[in-house]
Parts: structure tokens; C-alpha cells; sequence
């Protein structure tokens, strides 16, 4: 839910800063803008509600963020090249973004990120 969450929040502020003659930003920076928003969103609610970790945001925060900025390249690259290079409307790059990194997050928080398994304690996705 959280991850449906974020990503509903990230396409609906992208579009919203896209649109927004206010901030004046292009495709590329609304995508960004809001995925940042997103992210944080997404970390604290995935720490607190999906993993409920305990441990220290020193351990999680940094390789969340690395995460997110796997996330955050194709945000950006998406709309770089499929609106501005290719001249496609920006849900064509919303769309792609929103398919493609929840995916990708899924088995990167589970395997890494929030992973609280100790070498000799089983898989708990499994």
C-alpha cells in the first residue's frame, strides 16, 4: 500500500508542477521535484509501516536514498527522452516511472534495504 501510495503522490505532483505556470518548471524538473517528495514519503512510511524497523536511520536512510537515486535517474531520464528528445506527452515518462521503479523497489527494500535477516535466519519472502 505504501508503495502505491508514493506512487500515486509522485504522478499526481508531477503533473501538478507541470502544469503549475506558478513554477515554471519543464517536464524533467516536475518529474524530479516530485519524486523527491515521493521518496520521502516512501522511506518514512516504509520504515514505519511496511518494515516496521527498528534499526537506526544511519544504517537505513543512506541505502534508501541510494535506492531512490536509481529511482530518481529514470524519473529523470525518462522524461528527458521521451518528452523532450522525443516529443511525447509527459504521462508517456510518468507511466514508465510508475511501472518500473516500484518494481524495482520492492526487491531492493525487502533484500537490502530494511533486510534484518542474519545469514543463518531464513528468507522471510520466500
Amino acid at each position: 500500500m505504501v508503495g502505491i501510495a508514493a506512487t500515486i503522490l509522485y504522478a499526481a505532483l508531477a503533473a501538478a508542477f507541470a502544469k503549475s505556470e506558478r513554477l515554471g518548471f519543464t517536464p524533467i524538473q516536475a518529474s524530479l521535484a516530485a519524486y523527491a517528495a515521493a521518496a520521502l514519503f516512501s522511506y518514512l512510511a516504509h520504515k514505519s509501516v511496511t518494515f516496521v524497523s527498528g534499526r537506526p536511520h544511519q544504517t537505513e536512510a543512506p541505502r534508501f536514498f541510494l535506492l531512490a537515486a536509481t529511482g530518481l535517474a529514470i524519473a529523470y531520464g525518462a522524461p528527458a527522452l521521451l518528452t523532450v528528445k522525443l516529443g511525447l506527452p509527459l504521462i508517456i515518462p510518468v507511466l514508465v516511472t510508475c511501472l518500473l521503479v516500484p518494481v524495482i523497489n520492492f526487491f531492493v527494500l525487502d533484500r537490502w534495504v530494511f533486510a534484518e535477516r542474519s545469514p543463518d535466519q531464513p528468507n522471510r519472502s520466500a
